[in-house]
């Protein structure tokens, strides 16, 4: 929020500098984003009034002017405004002076021949407006000339721009502002007076029905006659324009004036036109959330299709306004209107958060509402606005009427101990240069006399229960938001208090910060998959509703794209290959570590996966294939996946899966831990690589990183134990056999090593072939077994016999026909 210096000088009484205000308020919470110092702007622009104009010799548009600025003689000024003459008083800037909004340095000159000592200034040329038809003619009728220009066009101000939390929402006025500077300076606070009002409490003329109290529990309707639409006093519009805010008449104007300074969003209908839009001069103002079908024009002049989450107000049950977002075009103000109804209400600010969602809107009174504007100051707010319309447009309130569907609860009362307030806050130093005193006279803690002044500076009402120990505090309406239990008042002593007052202190055990086992085997995995050539990635959690009825889905989501919680992550892993293709980056060999959701009878499940795609040719170099790219095959993925598992000192095995729609059926496996499924691994869908247009050898996978974890956390995978080299030459043999296609390659290993006993040191498939001379539904495999022994050389005598029992092993388990 902009908040003018002068302004909040007349509601707190200041001694402080701009610079050091807002240094203060950013140590109380209140972040300065920009000090905008509007005195630099005229620096040197005084008032001169123009003796006489005559046309300019050499040129048909500019005219030479005498000047006087208060100088001993008066200044020739060459100007080519159109609306300069003489008798009038100018803001001129003089020879030396600087125009920093127009990068200009005013300098002695000649314009055709005609010299020229000074600029007469237009508003656009001082900061004030973006463009002006012509110079500022000052509208007082006497003025002393040389004097200083800035007071008279409102540029001897500074505005500061405060950034408050979204919790403080009466921190956007500046009634607030100032309360908050007031508690923190222990300076007098002064608001505006508000003189008695005759109000005629008629309900006849006007009623109110309020048809949803949970979006809106009150309602205030005031008829005001006789108003006279014209622009807003100089001293209403340079504040309204400090603040940011384009002046526009004088009803318009003190609606948005009481916005900035109470925070209360207001709105005036043309009284006259709201009846004709109604259909009748009995009027009934409603509140309530459109019908399917309805339409409202807008004042910004679009036409908005209303939805059921649109909260609007009604005249006659006839929408004519966006509930505290935007009136209607139709019931505007104009410069015609004489008589006015301003609304005043209280809304509920999640009802207001999604009503001007649904219409795409953001507005100054959205912004309030939408954080909750505090409704035992809405009568106070209405009676400003209604004093401020009399006075300034001349107007008489005819008659109000109230409509309150419940009891608005504005207040709240904490208890509140002195021992937690310094057990939480800790010990503060006693004094300024406190640290190069002994500790003992330089720290110590909050006393109760310093709690007390601090919450009664914030509004709050105090009830000793103890003596000096325990309170009930009472919180003032405007805090009533935000200030719900006892570590919210201990947390506004120490803003108000001063951060920079508390001791720094460590605790009294310490000790060396360190991973947890899971943070540390986590990072060991991001390595070994770094290590395996693969790139590690991260997507948003959020993904678009799918038909999958275990999906997690959001009840209130952002947008459509990320309505639903992710239930696996090779999704977009595959997006992911698809983009790096389609941007000429190529493949993306990745892996993510992240966590899916799902929903069973119990609620909401979360499980953290590793996932990870891989693809193309990895690599750098294809001299040696002629330049061709030679893609990856799916025993040299699972190879890549191998080597990941045998870095982290897991034994997996691969049976045949179907399960994973992503996956192609025939060249999938499932992934096995100790009896224990850790994932799935297999190549993309051929289905889903049509429709993304991806290359044939692209592979995918996915595994539980809780299984993964169990297993890494066993001994023997931390301390792997070790095994004694033997020192004696082993003896190899090959076998090769046709067997039925059903049986799993894991299935034969294990049996081969069952067989082969402590002898058999290794096994490994070095060929598959499937083709001519293989008989129908078989395959031929050809293995290598290795075997030694520790203490001796084997001789064929010791090994023949364990090689013919692995033999005999596979012929009866696998009905096997041996090739050898």
């Amino acid at each position: 929020m902009r908040i003018s210096f002068n302004w909040l000088r007349e509601l707190v009484e200041l001694t402080l500098t701009p610079e050091a205000l807002g240094e203060l308020l950013t140590m109380a919470g209140f972040e300065m984003e920009d000090l905008e110092d509007r005195r630099t702007w005229a620096e040197g622009v005084v008032v001169g009034k123009v003796l006489d104009r005559q046309p300019h010799p050499n040129a048909d548009k500019l005219s030479v002017c005498q000047v006087d600025i208060g100088a001993p003689s008066p200044s020739t000024i060459v100007c080519g405004a159109a609306n300069v003459q003489a008798g009038i008083y100018v803001p001129v800037a003089t020879i030396g002076s600087y125009l920093p909004v127009i990068d200009l340095k005013i300098r002695p000159r000649k314009l055709r021949d005609v010299p020229s000592e000074g600029m007469i200034c237009s508003l656009a040329e001082v900061g004030l407006e973006k463009e002006s038809n012509g110079i500022h003619i000052f509208p007082q009728e006497s003025l002393q000339v040389g004097m200083d220009a800035r007071p008279l066009l409102g540029l001897d101000d500074v505005i500061l721009d405060i950034t408050s939390t979204a919790n403080r929402a009466d921190a956007l006025s500046m009634v607030g502002i100032a309360r908050e500077v007031a508690a923190l300076t222990g300076a007098a606070l002064t608001l505006p007076e508000l003189p008695e009002l005759a109000i005629d409490s008629d309900q006849q003329a006007l009623t109110i029905a309020l048809s949803h109290p949970d979006a809106c529990p009150i309602f205030m309707g005031t008829v005001i006659r006789d108003v006279t639409i014209a622009p807003s006093p100089e001293w209403l519009q340079r504040r309204l324009q400090a603040a940011g805010t384009r002046a526009i008449n004088t009803i318009v104007d003190i609606t948005n004036y009481v916005l900035l300074e109470w925070g209360q969003p207001l709105h005036a209908f043309d009284d006259d036109r709201l009846r004709a839009d109604a259909g009748s001069n009995s009027l009934t103002m409603g509140v309530r959330f459109a019908r399917a079908g309805e339409t409202l024009t807008t004042l910004d002049s679009q036409n908005r299709m209303l939805s059921e989450q649109t909260l609007v107000i009604t005249a006659n049950d006839r929408p004519v306004s966006l509930a505290g977002a935007m009136g209607g075009e139709a019931t505007e103000v104009h410069p015609e209107t004489q008589t006015i109804l301003l609304e005043a209400a209280v809304f509920d600010p999640a009802t207001i958060r999604r009503s001007a969602r649904s219409q795409g809107l953001r507005t100054e009174a959205s912004a309030r509402y939408e954080r909750g504007v505090n409704a035992a100051e809405l009568p106070i707010a209405c009676h400003r606005a209604l004093q401020l319309i009399t006075e300034l447009a001349g107007g008489t309130v005819v008659t109000q009427a109230v409509g309150t569907t419940k009891a608005s609860v504005t207040t709240r009362t904490i208890e509140l101990r002195l021992e937690r307030v310094n057990q939480i806050l800790g010990p503060i130093e006693l004094a300024d240069g406190a640290r190069n005193l002994p500790e003992e006279q330089a720290i110590g803690e909050l006393s109760a006399a310093e709690v007390e002044r601090i919450l009664k500076a914030l509004g709050c009402e105090l009830l000793s229960l103890t003596e000096g120990e325990v309170w009930s505090v009472t919180v003032p309406p405007y805090r009533y938001r935000d200030l719900e239990r006892e570590i919210d008042l201990i947390e506004e002593i120490a803003r108000v208090y001063g951060y920079n007052k508390f001791c720094d202190t460590l605790p009294n055990k310490t000790e060396f910060g360190y991973l947890s086992a899971d943070q540390f085997l986590t990072q060991r995995i991001h390595r070994v998959f770094q290590a395996v050539g693969l790139t590690e990635v991260l997507h948003y959690s959020l993904v678009k509703k799918s038909s999958e009825e275990n999906q997690v889905v959001l009840a209130n989501p952002l947008f459509v794209e990320y309505s639903a919680l992710r239930p696996e992550l090779l999704t977009a892993l595959i997006e992911a290959f698809q983009y790096n293709l389609e941007q000429g980056n190529g493949a993306l060999n990745a892996y993510e570590v992240g966590r899916v959701f799902s929903r069973d009878e119990e609620g909401v499940v979360e499980i953290d996966m590793v996932a990870g795609v891989m693809g193309g040719d990895p690599q750098q170099g294809r001299w040696v294939n002629g330049g061709r790219e030679q893609a990856i095959t799916w025993f040299e993925a699972k190879g890549m996946l191998d080597s990941v598992f045998q870095r982290l000192g897991i034994g997996v095995e691969y049976q045949p899966d179907r399960r994973n729609p992503l996956l192609h059926p025939g060249r999938t496996a499932s992934l096995w831990v100790r009896g224990n499924r850790l994932g799935t691994f297999g190549q993309l869908h051929p289905q889903l690589r049509q429709e993304r247009g991806l290359p044939d050898q692209v592979y995918g996978f996915e595994l539980r990183l809780d299984v993964l974890l169990d297993q890494m956390d066993q001994e023997d995978a931390l301390t792997p134990p070790f095994r004694v080299y033997s020192t004696y030459p082993a003896s190899d043999r090959d076998i090769a056999f046709f067997v039925p296609t059903q049986f799993a390659v894991a299935d034969i290993e294990r049996t081969i090593w069952k067989a082969g006993g402590t002898l058999l040191e290794s096994v490994q498939l070095f060929d598959e072939y499937r083709g001519e001379n293989v008989p129908e539904g078989k395959r031929s495999l050809a293995w290598r077994l290795v075997y030694r022994s520790l203490d001796r050389t084997l001789t064929d005598e010791e090994v023949e016999p364990v090689h013919q029992s692995v033999r005999e092993a596979l012929e009866e388990k696998f009905q096997v026909v041996l090739r050898s």
